[in-house]
């Protein structure tokens, strides 16, 4: 099946979620809870890095400052509790019931120009799915930038590799074992390398064609968790912000529907990160059951933050 993209579409979620598990691409131009969410990112990152500019501060500091003042904004961010307010409001605006849909807490996300930092709390992302780390098939994931984007400090899809299996390393990721051993405040000091295991393509992936769709602040990006996608090496000269979510639906968790799997085996589940838009309440047991593989005793199940949370 061909890639679409449907842009300002008006099609309600029941309507939308079907179409994303066939690998079509959503754009939203403007919404006004997405840009609040924006403006209160853009606060954030401001406030952390003053007096410089956030973009272009990367010329003015040294790489193990850059990346300090990140592994204390991103967790602040994370935690914040305007932050799950902010998604509500969006998934709310989108059509989503919000009985039913269940998000995990929102990431800040930093893409330096001309390989300043590409590692640790600042890692450039290789061509991957997140269902190679864990992520049920039925995941969505919502991607919105804080500052303008160009070509050159975006995201691509690469939708070649739409229900096209590539030989890649999942099949040693368990993200239990993750939660216990490759996520705190250590991510911060990664400044040359990132010597974790972070599932890969061990053949080379095609980079083209690609879809690098560009969204203006207010606007967000959503796309199925089992779409192939990268981080553009970003040549821009500025810093590139943007945040990301995921979300799933209790019934299409509980009915194992979504994405056809293709090339996934990771073990453990990320079902118990997600949080229901009304209370905030986990996923139920009954429907983690479905997903899980009895794993969890190799690590934690739960990632139960130290002083930081960060990835």
């Amino acid at each position: 099946m061909s890639n679409s993209v449907y842009f300002d579409s008006n099609m309600t979620d029941d309507e939308r979620r079907p179409a994303l598990y066939e690998g079509q691409l959503f754009v939203y131009s403007s919404l006004p809870s997405i840009r609040r969410f924006a403006e209160f990112a853009r606060q954030m990152v401001e406030d952390a890095f003053a007096p410089l500019d956030p973009e272009t501060a990367q010329h003015e500091l040294s790489v193990e400052r850059f990346a300090e003042i990140l592994g204390e904004l991103k967790p602040r961010f994370i935690h914040h509790e305007e932050s799950k307010q902010h998604v509500r409001r969006i998934l709310g605006e989108l059509g989503c019931d919000l009985e039913l849909t269940y998000f995990d807490v929102p990431r800040l996300r930093s893409s330096t120009s001309d390989n300043y930092l590409t590692a640790g709390i600042a890692y450039a992302w290789h061509p991957h799915r997140d269902t190679w780390y864990s992520a049920p098939q039925c995941q969505q994931n919502f991607w919105l930038p804080v500052y303008e984007i160009e070509s050159s400090n975006a995201m691509a899809f690469h939708p070649e590799y739409w229900n096209r299996a590539v030989q890649n390393s999942s099949h040693e990721y368990n993200y239990y074992v993750w939660n216990s051993l490759h996520r705190g405040p250590a991510v911060a000091k990664l400044i040359k390398e990132d010597p974790r295991p972070l599932p890969r393509a061990v053949v080379p992936v095609k980079l083209d064609p690609q879809i690098r769709l560009l969204c203006p602040v207010g606007g967000t990006l959503v796309f199925s968790g089992a779409h192939m996608h990268s981080s553009v090496p970003n040549t821009s000269g500025r810093t590139r912000y943007s945040i990301d979510f995921r979300t799933i639906h209790l019934g299409d968790a509980r009915s194992r529907v979504g994405a056809r799997k293709c090339d996934e085996a990771s073990t453990g589940t990320t079902m118990r990160d997600y949080l229901r838009g009304t209370d905030f309440s986990r996923v139920p047991d009954d429907v983690v059951a479905l997903h899980d593989d009895h794993t969890a005793a190799s690590g934690q199940a739960i990632y139960q933050p130290g002083r930081a949370a960060v990835e």
